[in-house]
């Protein structure tokens, strides 16, 4: 039997019951009628049997009080929409209506034998037959309405779609919720219960479910069984740390949905289409920093900006956050065709009253560059172009100092030569301490724009501020870790790892490039801005908690295999090289790195050399060579370890 129970609720044989439509108005009206009709028959045999002596009654045939009720239930029924709403959505409200209609019917009908007593000393009807009546077709158009609710709700949840979910949280935003879960015509969601951390809170009933105090006993043993999915309300969401509060849930299986904040909300309450799965990169992300727009604002106001790299990750928020400054003109700068011509497509449609120019161009062209540069003669320069992935680099150095090296020294020396306000460099915390080539590429552009900064400074010459960034692994940029994962988990698995203790520091990529702006803003020239990242994030544990949260049980449904670290890999990153030391500024979560200073017209020498050796595909000599310019860069699990003995 049991088997037979578990076969049917695994089948979907029921599953059309849960897409069946509305019952129209009219026949849930004639349904009601019948069951009064039955509930009269029901008691008017009772009454007849009960009191048969009574000899001071004068009826009416059959069909005349059938009529005198049945009129009478209509007008009610019609008054109190009754059979307005839907059986299935039926609720306390719709229990009220029902009980007003009925004993109001029953009231009239009394009074109306009343006067007719009055006036002939006879009744119409038995009164035990009106209370009986009252109390049956109350009982059958309730239960007719539970019944429906009842078995509706049991064949959706075992057999068809509809979720059954929490809510974490007991505040404003929760009940907006539960309000919209409760209302809402779409059936996709069943709210069964809230959930709170604060045990004051448990064991209240809200909207007619109960209130669970989140402990790990409770979720184990209540929660996971009445709940498929957790909804984090608004408010909850603002308290927690995402990244482990939310644990508890997403280790017992159940699935993590959120709702938008409170501020976006409209007529008080989201909708079921606002409601969905939580992404690893909510679970990533911490407070927003707030930053003053004020300073950005003066500064990019009626200004000519040019952005490198514009199509990538980086570059193309840069353009998305720009825009809101009232620039005069944006020049979108890259290499890249295809994803170029997508974010031409877009800015065209979302910003149509913005001045746009698409260039496709290298920055390691000169000459492309000079006339780029000549013609539109930009005040400020956000340089994001840059090849970045480690593994690559590493097998192509060449590259990594053509493109990072010199591509950022032609673009420096042309901010220079047109008088550039501003030039704000993307850097890596992979600069600090490098273990690869493409690390070590970008500390040696840091070091050639400083100390060309200061070289102009020094002859009193510095009509271009630079200013470096530094920040750590940016959630969803191309090629990231995470996008990674998520095909690996749509495949199947295995989910691969370099090593169980690797470790990154992760920030959103709208987060990374309002501290690129900042850093322009606030910048005075030569500093390396860098941004506290928080705590850093174990590679290992983000890829359980992505196969959790598609639904999987790690190393059983999907297994994670280490496949050891890549040529130039590290276990961790720093933000700051041991030697150096760092000053606060006016914003606490951004601070200026004190770094070595280099002598420009030393080091402009060494890294021409660089360049020409690059530009002659030798890799040793060139990685040598970059050895020599950054002392600190140790190749790590690399064929250029041989250059560090």
């Amino acid at each position: 039997m049991k088997d037979s129970f578990s076969f049917l609720k695994s089948t979907d044989m029921f599953s059309h019951l849960t897409s069946l439509k509305y019952i129209p108005r009219w026949m849930v009206l004639i349904i009601d009628i019948f069951l009064c009709l039955i509930s009269y028959y029901v008691a008017f045999y009772f009454s007849t049997k009960l009191f048969s002596n009574i000899d001071d009654i004068r009826l009416l045939n059959y069909f005349q009080r059938i009529s005198i009720i049945v009129i009478l239930q209509i007008i009610l029924f019609w008054l109190f929409h009754t059979y307005s709403g839907v059986l299935r959505y039926s609720s306390f409200v719709d229990a009220t209506k029902l009980l007003l209609a009925v004993s109001i019917n029953v009231a009239l009908l009394s009074l109306l034998n009343y006067f007719f007593y009055v006036s002939t000393s006879y009744i119409l009807f038995y009164y035990s037959a009106l209370i009986i009546y009252g109390i049956i077709s109350f009982l059958l158009l309730f239960g007719l309405r539970l019944a429906v609710k009842t078995g509706y709700d049991y064949f959706t949840q075992n057999f068809g779609s509809i979720i059954p979910v929490m809510i974490y949280g007991t505040q404003s935003a929760a009940i907006g919720i539960s309000k919209m879960l409760k209302a809402t015509q779409e059936a996709k969601y069943k709210l069964v219960g809230f959930i709170d951390n604060n045990k004051n809170a448990s064991e209240r009933v809200i909207m007619g479910v109960k209130v669970y105090h989140l402990t790990e006993e409770i979720v184990e043993k209540v929660i996971v069984k009445k709940a498929k999915a957790i909804i984090v309300s608004p408010n909850k969401f603002k308290e927690l740390n995402p990244n482990y509060d939310l644990d508890i849930f997403i280790n017992n299986g159940l699935s993590i949905l959120t709702s938008p904040p409170m501020s976006i909300w409209k007529n008080d309450m989201p909708t079921i289409k606002q409601i969905k799965s939580i992404q690893i990169e909510d679970l990533l992300e911490r407070p927003s920093i707030k930053i003053s727009t004020e300073n950005i604002a003066l500064q990019l106001k009626s200004k000519v900006i040019l952005i490198t790299g514009a199509a990538g990750s980086i570059g193309s928020e840069i353009v998305r956050q720009v825009i809101h400054y009232h620039p005069t003109l944006i020049i979108l700068l890259d290499q890249a065709e295809s994803p170029m011509h997508s974010l031409k497509l877009e800015l065209e449609e979302q910003y149509p009253q913005q001045n746009f120019s698409i260039i496709l161009g290298d920055v390691r062209n000169i000459q492309r560059m000079e006339y780029v540069i000549d013609m539109f003669r930009p005040d400020f320069i956000y340089h994001a172009a840059a090849y970045k992935h480690v593994p690559l680099m590493e097998d192509n150095p060449v590259e990594s100092i053509q493109a990072n090296v010199k591509g950022t020294k032609i673009m420096a020396d042309l901010a220079v030569k047109y008088k550039v306000e501003r030039f704000v460099m993307i850097s890596t915390d992979k600069a600090v301490n490098p273990t690869n080539v493409m690390g070590a590429s970008k500390r040696i552009a840091e070091i050639y724009v400083q100390s060309l900064f200061y070289k102009l400074n020094k002859d009193a010459n510095a009509s271009t501020k630079f200013i470096t960034t530094r920040f750590g692994n940016v959630l969803g940029s191309n090629g990231s870790v995470i996008p990674y994962f998520k095909s690996q988990i749509e495949k199947g698995g295995p989910v691969t790892v370099t090593h169980p203790e690797i470790i990154r520091y992760f920030m959103t990529i709208p987060e990374a490039c309002m501290l690129v702006l900042e850093a322009g803003a606030m910048g005075e020239g030569g500093e390396i801005f860098i941004f506290d990242m928080g705590n850093p994030v174990k590679i290992v544990d983000l890829a359980r908690k992505m196969i959790r949260l598609a639904g999987y049980i790690p190393e059983v449904d999907i297994k994670i295999q280490y496949t050891g670290l890549r040529p130039g890999e590290k276990l961790y990153e720093e933000l700051l090289n041991k030697k150096e030391l760092t000053i606060k500024t006016h914003h606490p979560k951004i601070m200026i790195a004190k770094v070595r200073e280099y002598d420009f017209d030393e080091i402009s020498v060494q890294i021409d050399e660089l360049i020409n050796n690059s530009k002659m595909c030798k890799n040793f000599l060139t990685v040598s060579l970059m050895k020599k310019i950054v002392p600190e860069f140790l190749s790590k699990n690399s064929q250029y370890e041989r250059l560090d003995v």
